[in-house]
């Protein structure tokens, strides 16, 4: 049996929401909730249409205008919200997101252009959100911002042990008060905060609330505990002489709000990281080569093509669609001497040290920042400026791979040319991205890196990307030639067979590694054996990676960027190779020789596919590989069908499902799936249609 820890934290991004609520709750509970969860947005459409649930740990709705809410998500939207929460899932509404929470909203009741009033939907909190709590809002404004003080009940959340302020001041801009709270206890309410000055409405003075919900939780909230003041304009807003002074005093009590927020997140019944993460600095980029020469002869092609420019302080610049590199000549000055794109506590110590951490930590747009790229034409980087990656090891294993015999007729590029860094937003969108950089490098460059902040997924999925996890993105080209006879869609199952393949052929003079329990789930997620299960219980898979190919077409081509993230040492936020070839008494594995046994694995099978297309070889192989075969599914949107698993086809990879009838019979009917229009929900054995 498969088990999918949900590690997905969703925040609302649809109509109704601002883009300053959405940044300020994804920049928070990313600090707080990394590496466990993936703090990613969700669109209305996706949320309408998307099986999100089966892989969401908290549905977040932050604020905004919760009238926006209801025109989008009443009725469909709304009872998959509840059907969640209901099953066992987890709700954090955020001052509009609270007030939509409710059964009824009562909103500046009489006051002409500004009334709200209605009952809702969801009705987690059985009773009514009435506001404004304090006057003054303004939309889209900061003249009704305040700092609000919050009494806490510590008893209701101390249970997860972590510390909870007995008091702390908020942001405060336009919410309600949840009216008469104290008297529905009865009816699973419980009070977490209430606000210490006189509120201007009627109804009590509940600021924060929790309610159980069948067998999940809502957690809703009246002001803003997760805006941090030191992500708020400093400026002066108009209309509010005092701005400066809220400013302040949110900063006086950011550590009393994180840990307020913390013990609301643990309420909620999710793993936070009690060393709150900071935003991290991008490092550098090093760009290297398995040849002597290889990379003057890229950067006299990134010449002659014109991408390389001259900035206006004179460096040269290579400006892409996304990101602006700035080239540094290696060895021309101490690197040493160069700082960070970003102050962090350990490289920006003037004056408060405390003062300069929070600073480093503010709402960053790391797609503005120039990423600084350093060439290195004559040696492979030293382990000094890249210490959480040995080039020489990479290399070394990727020629070890490529001299073994299976691997003759591939011509070893893939690998050839790397770029990595330590901390970059995402490898994927470094390549995919900036197309006058993309169409300008060759079939098998790859880019990798210790730790992405901003890793991509499929569909609502993202991959939680700590340091410790293989990440990387490779360049690969594919003729439009080929399309009948090897079509692109089957790359992403090579890939998938790649990584088997190199985790089972780690250590050639090992066959122990052959062993370890590692599947395929279609179409392109990385599943093993949980290694936590005691010996004798019921077997567990468990997600341990993804693969995400992104495509364009241009002079004949498809240029695919082929995107991979696996755990090799990380154990959150499901498990890791490591600790699998631990249970197995092996060594554990290392991200440079597996990095290379992969490319190596997916230039061999690529070039094999090129010649001989989905053959029954690779269909073997991959029935071999995957967890589906004869599993017993439900056709969600063909009204209910039960059908078993029997293949892809070897025409264009579609999943192939035989219909039963009675007892289980097979009925003669065939279906055939799409993966980009079908998800497989595999735990629940659901087949749904994409829309």
């Amino acid at each position: 049996m498969a088990t999918n820890r949900k590690i997905n934290v969703l925040v609302y991004a649809g109509p109704g929401s601002t883009t300053d609520s959405v940044r300020h709750a994804t920049w928070s509970l990313r600090r707080l909730l990394g590496p466990h969860y993936a703090v990613l947005t969700i669109t209305a459409d996706q949320l309408l249409k998307e099986p999100w649930t089966t892989s969401c740990a908290l549905l977040v709705m932050p604020g905004g205008a919760d009238m926006g809410y209801c025109r989008t998500l009443n009725g469909e939207g709304n009872r998959r919200i509840k059907q969640y929460v209901r099953m066992g899932g987890k709700y954090l509404g955020l001052c509009a997101g609270g007030y939509y929470g409710c059964g009824r909203c009562e909103w500046e009741v009489g006051k002409k252009g500004m009334e709200v009033v209605g009952e809702r939907e969801l009705g987690f909190f059985p009773g009514i959100c009435r506001g404004l709590a304090f006057e003054g809002f303004v939309y889209h404004s900061e003249a009704g911002a305040r700092a609000v003080g919050l009494d806490v009940r510590k008893e209701s959340l101390a249970a997860g042990g972590g510390a909870v302020p007995g008091s702390f001041r908020t942001y405060y801009n336009g919410g309600g008060v949840f009216v008469d709270a104290e008297k529905l206890s009865e009816r699973n309410v419980e009070v977490l905060a209430r606000y210490v000055d006189p509120v201007a409405c009627e109804g009590g003075d509940a600021a924060v609330v929790y309610c159980k919900v069948g067998e999940g939780g809502a957690l809703l909230t009246g002001p803003h505990p997760e805006f941090s003041g030191y992500n708020l304009n400093t400026l002066e807003p108009s209309g509010h002489e005092d701005y400066p002074a809220v400013v302040a005093a949110l900063k006086e009590d950011e550590k009393q709000r994180v840990d307020f927020m913390k013990a609301c997140l643990i309420k909620l019944g999710l793993e936070v990281n009690q060393e709150t993460e900071g935003t991290p600095s991008l490092s550098r980029l090093h760009i290297s080569s398995a040849r002597y020469g290889g990379i003057s002869e890229l950067l006299q092609g990134w010449q002659q093509a014109g991408i390389i420019s001259k900035g206006e302080d004179g460096r040269e610049i290579i400006k892409g669609e996304n990101d602006t590199f700035i080239l540094e000549q290696h060895g021309r000055f101490a690197m040493e001497n160069v700082k960070d794109a970003l102050p962090t506590a350990e490289t920006d110590k003037s004056e408060d040290q405390q003062t300069s951490k929070q600073q480093g930590d503010m709402l960053i747009d790391y797609n503005a920042l120039p990423k600084h790229l350093v060439p290195h034409e004559t040696a492979l980087p030293d382990t000094k400026e890249t210490p959480y990656f040995n080039h020489h090891a990479f290399y070394a294993n990727l020629k070890d791979y490529n001299a073994q015999p299976e691997h003759r007729e591939s011509e070893h590029t893939f690998g050839t040319n790397l770029l990595y860094g330590e901390v970059v937003t995402s490898t994927s969108t470094l390549l995919e991205k900036n197309l006058s950089l993309l169409n300008n490098l060759p079939t098998g460059f790859t880019a990798t890196a210790t730790t992405q902040i901003a890793a991509r997924g499929r569909g609502t999925n993202a991959w939680v990307s700590p340091p410790g996890q293989l990440m990387f993105s490779t360049v690969l080209r594919h003729s439009l030639a080929l399309s009948n006879s090897a079509p692109v869609i089957f790359i992403q199952y090579l890939a998938g067979l790649a990584i088997v393949s190199a985790i089972q052929a780690y250590e050639p003079s090992n066959g122990s590694y052959k062993k370890l329990p590692v599947k395929l789930k279609w179409p392109n997620d990385i599943y093993a054996l949980d290694p936590t299960i005691p010996d004798g219980e019921k077997e567990k898979y468990i997600k341990i990676g993804g693969i995400l190919v992104n495509s364009s077409y241009s002079g004949g081509d498809y240029t695919l960027v082929l995107g991979i993230g696996l755990n090799v040492a990380n154990a959150a936020p499901t498990t890791s190779l490591s600790l699998l070839a631990k249970k197995l008494g092996l060594p554990p594995l290392t991200v440079e020789k597996l990095l290379a046994g992969v490319l190596t694995q997916i230039e061999s099978l690529y070039t094999r596919f090129c010649r001989t297309g989905w053959d029954t070889v690779f269909e073997d192989m991959y029935l071999r590989s995957w967890l589906h075969s004869e599993q017993i599914v439900t056709l969600e949107n063909e009204g209910g069908v039960r059908a078993r698993i029997k293949g892809i086809t070897r025409d264009w990879g579609l999943l192939v499902a035989e219909e039963l009838g009675w007892e289980d019979r097979e009925m003669g009917k065939r279906w055939v799936l799409q993966s980009d229009s079908n998800s497989f929900d595999f735990l629940k054995g659901l087949v749904r249609r994409k829309i």
